[in-house]
């Protein structure tokens, strides 16, 4: 069973493609104070159905079609407007490049971008959530630890989920629990579909047997571990042992995958390492006129197989960093840092990097050797990342909110790393990468 309805986001992107096209009717039909008619709408059809396919993909990218965790949910209003604004400029650019469509729609431009924001949010906020796709189950929740609530929390306090947790049993305070009356007897009570348990939590065991006579009632039971991947996309770090690794990671080649991975690389970081060559001189002369220091410098990292590799970047920080976390108002970054780091300008050196093979564009981000190790003693099955090459951009980089800046932080990045280590593929490689370009237009980058 899937946590997620997967007819979700067919019927959003249905959705937004109708508010894009009843968005434009309105928007002819403000400009001109009149009901469009239809020498008109045709003059304006075809060349909005290009941009809408564009829309569509920014959309994608801005990931208005993924699975929405509570955070995003606050989030959409201001997302979905920045999304549209995105999507205006484009449709500047789109007009004035290709004059052959002979119109040049400024005001009626204007006029849709508030119509269609206004649209989507009214589809995407009002309609969607009573829109009947949306049934949701009962189910029980049975395990223990932080996972467990957060599991919980994130299920129950968001529609687009499935399951609804009606009930949770914490297996560390099994003792005090009568267990069949309490929480079989409610199973069939609340009627209640699914069972999610921690099958690996020492104390499962002992509940098997009054669980078993529930498959012959239609409940069907899931892993604990694998609804919680599926919601977060990370990797529970409780469960990780030497066994989930031989369970789950295998670094036998694969040939086509490689080929094709490394084949993006050079083409991409070529391509991409010319083009920042004409950012090099405003660097240049800004890191010279802030403080007159050095404007490279090179950075000993731990590359795949732990070897150490050398990192090039623009100089961002008074001293150094090694073995220390950089928060946002650190002190030894410089002002002219600041925008570099934020805009991750200071990173385009590492296209180099790419290109010679010491880096992936995707991959799990490569740690200061001194922090490396020091990360190594603190976290159990840290160095399992460096099994493959350090990228540019990763899984974790695009699910977190800012860099680690704390043990728990990295913890957090260590499951999203282990994630992509287990799903990696070029699909996922090339779903980073695109959402790696809406951070750095975003000015968000970590």
């Amino acid at each position: 069973m899937k946590i997620l309805n997967r007819r979700e986001p067919i019927i959003l992107f249905a959705g937004d493609l109708m508010a894009f096209f009843i968005a434009l009717w309105v928007a002819l039909a403000l400009r001109y104070g009149a009901v469009p008619s239809s020498a008109l709408l045709s003059q304006h059809w075809v060349p909005f159905s290009f941009l809408f396919v564009l829309w569509i993909f920014v959309f994608f990218v801005a990931g208005l079609y993924e699975k929405h965790t509570l955070v995003f949910k606050g989030k959409l209003p201001s997302l979905i407007l920045n999304t549209q604004v995105a999507n205006s400029l484009l449709a500047v650019v789109f007009f004035y490049l290709l004059p052959s469509f002979g119109i040049t729609p400024k005001i009626v431009l204007a006029v849709y971008l508030v119509v269609s924001f206004l649209l989507i949010i009214i589809w995407r906020v009002s309609i969607v959530p009573h829109f009947g796709f949306r049934h949701r189950e009962n189910a029980i929740l049975i395990g223990a630890g932080a996972e467990m609530q957060e599991l919980k929390e994130e299920m129950n306090g968001n529609e687009r989920y499935n399951l609804k947790f009606v009930s949770s049993v914490n297996l560390n305070q099994l003792d005090g629990i009568a267990f069949q009356e309490e929480v079989v007897e409610k199973i069939y009570s609340e009627s209640v579909t699914s069972v999610v348990i921690d099958l690996k939590h020492e104390k499962a065991d002992a509940i098997l047997p009054s669980l078993y006579n529930l498959i012959f009632s239609n409940v069907r039971f899931l892993d604990m571990y694998k609804v919680y991947e599926e919601v977060f996309d990370r990797v529970p770090l409780s469960l990780v042992g030497y066994n989930w690794f031989l369970e789950n990671i295998s670094f036998s080649p694969h040939t086509m995958y490689d080929t094709l991975k490394r084949m993006m690389d050079v083409a991409i970081a070529s391509a991409l390492g010319i083009v920042s060559l004409i950012f090099y001189p405003f660097v240049f002369v800004a890191i010279k006129f802030e403080d007159g220091g050095q404007v490279f410098i090179t950075q000993e990292r731990i590359g795949a197989g732990n070897r150490i590799i050398k990192l090039w970047k623009f100089r961002s920080m008074r001293g150094s960093d090694a073995g220390k976390w950089v928060t946002e108002g650190d002190d030894r970054i410089t002002r002219v840092g600041k925008f570099l780091r934020r805009s991750r300008i200071d990173e385009l050196p590492q296209l180099w990097n790419i290109i010679r093979g010491d880096m992936s564009l995707i991959g799990p981000r490569p740690d200061i050797v001194a922090m490396g190790k020091k990360l190594a003693d603190e976290l159990p099955y840290y160095t399992v990342r460096n099994l493959i090459k350090p990228g540019l951009s990763g899984w974790a980089q695009i699910k977190q909110d800012i860099a680690p800046q704390s043990l728990e932080e990295t913890r957090e990045r260590l499951a999203y790393d282990l994630y992509y280590l287990k799903n990696r593929s070029f699909i996922l490689d090339l779903t980073i990468a695109l959402k790696t370009m809406k951070t750095l237009l975003s000015r968000t980058g970590k």
